[in-house]
Parts: structure tokens; sequence; C-alpha cells
């Protein structure tokens, strides 16, 4: 799953996966409806999932929670969050070479500086509306021809066209107009819409490379449809609130799901006799409920021979009622 120059794609974003408001405990955060007055108590996670254009399965890293923290009455928020994460992937996986990708809230000096702190690349996305500094300094240099603009037709279907709008070393912003990043801006038009899209790099951007980067940066989704949508409506049950518990409950329970996940994901990439067990059952959520099936009315000794009885079917005897009179 490496990406460019040995690294790999990390991709990183929030989620929630507990919320109520009735239940709560000292982790949890607080929204206040400005109209009614009512209370909404919510547990959160940034989750780091490693991810490539080609691949449907990712490989999730230990997730960084967003709730109170230890002697704070404030809320936690994102962005603190992040920068607990980096240090902690960090601390876990030394040696690994990373490219961070994450939405626009991230495409900020601090953020940039923390990351390059740990020795990683970057592709994070911008918005004009957000970043209206550098836009214009875009558009001025433009002016100036200075900036690159080229587009290539899709060798699988020539009716897409992919545009590019690149510059190097641009200041970040006014404030931080040391910080120097590379824009790169694309296009993907189709005779039925066009899409648009726009990061800022420490790749130094070409003509032979936008392709790749822009191909890296849209594999940030994966956190969201590989990963948080299918914890939350393939049967996971994510969100499902099973109890906050005194104190840490809630938190167990999205862990523990983590851990399942990272262990289907292995499996999928890897396993054929799961691969099978699901295709011959079509959908995961099924494959789940007829694996707990099983596993809540029969013994068995491994999950090995769960998936066996999946896929090729199995007998039992006569059902005994035991103590029956």
């Amino acid at each position: 799953m490496t990406f460019i120059d040995g690294c790999y794609l990390l991709s990183i974003d929030g989620t929630g996966y507990f919320s109520s408001n009735k239940i709560h405990s000292k982790n949890c955060m607080e929204k206040k409806n400005s109209k009614t007055g009512e209370i909404t108590y919510h547990q959160q996670m940034l989750g780091a999932v490693i991810v490539h254009p080609k691949s449907k399965e990712v490989i999730p890293l230990m997730p960084e929670l967003i709730v109170k923290q230890d002697g704070q009455t404030k809320n936690d928020c994102e962005r603190n969050a992040a920068k607990r994460l980096l240090k902690k992937v960090k601390k876990d996986h030394p040696k690994l070479k990373l490219i961070i990708i994450e939405d626009g809230l991230s495409s900020n000096a601090p953020h940039i500086r923390d990351i390059q702190e740990n020795g990683w690349h970057h592709i994070l996305g911008v918005k004009e509306g957000d970043h209206k500094f550098l836009f214009k300094y875009i558009n001025d240099a433009q002016k100036k021809n200075e900036v690159t603009e080229f587009e290539i037709r899709d060798p699988k279907n020539p009716q897409i066209i992919h545009r590019f709008r690149y510059y190097n070393q641009v200041p970040l912003n006014e404030s931080n107009q040391d910080v120097l990043i590379n824009f790169i801006e694309y296009w993907e038009i189709s005779p039925k819409k066009t899409q648009h899209f726009s990061w800022i790099t420490d790749f130094t951007v070409t003509k032979e490379n936008a392709y790749e980067l822009m191909r890296g940066a849209r594999a940030r989704w994966k956190i969201e449809n590989e990963t948080f949508n299918t914890l939350k409506n393939q049967g996971y049950n994510f969100e499902h609130n099973y109890g906050l518990g005194k104190n840490n409950l809630s938190i167990v329970f999205a862990m523990l799901m983590m851990l399942a996940f990272l262990v289907d994901q292995i499996q999928q990439m890897c396993c054929q006799l799961f691969l099978s067990t699901w295709k011959k059952l079509e959908s995961k959520k099924f494959l789940w409920e007829r694996i707990r099936s099983l596993f809540m009315d029969f013994k068995f000794e491994s999950m090995e021979m769960i998936y066996k009885a999946l896929l090729n079917g199995f007998k039992i005897s006569e059902c005994v009622i035991l103590n029956a009179p």
C-alpha cells in the first residue's frame, strides 16, 4: 500500500460514536441548543487509517479520543486531538514514512508545522472561502503567466478530462508568509458534471506527478466511505448507544469495534476463506448476522470453523432439550 517515494497515505478525520440528551459523564463534551436550551452530551474520536487509491481496504491505526481531557472544563476539539494523535503515531511507528491527507480544517500553519516536525509529507484540502489570501495570490500570479495549467484525457474514458492548475512555493496566508506550500487545483470534467478540488502539499508539483498527487489526495475519502460509513451502516453498529457506563464503557466499545474492523480488513486483504464466505453471503451485514447466530448457538473451536460452516454448509443433529420432564 505504499504510494509515492515509499510513503503511506494516512487519512485523518473525526467521527462521533456516542450521543445522548439524558446520560453523561465527565468525559462527555456538551452542545447546547440555542433555541431550546437542551444539552446534548457526546463523544468523538479522530480516526487515522492507511489508504491507497487502488485499494478498497484500509488499515486503521489507533484513534485519538475527542473527549474532555482530565482537569479540563472546556470541550476538546479536533485540532488539539490531531496534535496528540501525530505525537502518538510517531511514537508507535517511528520509521513509518507517511503522507498526511486531510480536509480543509487541517490546512493551517500550526498543523503543517506539527507534520513537518515529525518528518512527514502532507496533502491537505483548501477552500477559497477559508483561504482568500492564498487564492488571490494564485490568481494574481496567473495574470503574470506564472501559474502552470494543463489538461489530459482519461486513458480509460476519453469523455473525462482532467484539468490542473498549480503553482509552487506560495505563502500559506498573510499571517504565515514564512510557511511556503505548493498549490494544486483540479477539475474532473465529464459530460454529466464537473467536480472541483484544491489542495496544498509539500511535494513540488509538476506535470508528471500532478495526476498521481490528485489520486492520493482524493483517497482521503476512504476514511469516510470505507471506514466510518462501513462501521455505521454495515453491521458493526458503531453509533448504537450500548450505554455510557460509569466512566469509559462507551470508549471501550468504540475501541473494540475498531479492533474488530482492523481484523476484518486484514482478512479482506489476505484471507481467501473469508473472501469466499463473504462472496457467497453477498453482503457484510448478512455475514456478520450469520456469524453471530452460529457463535451464540453452537460450539466452535475457531473462526475458521465458522467460515467453513457458512461456506460449505453444515448438519446438526436433532435438537435435544436438556432437563426435559
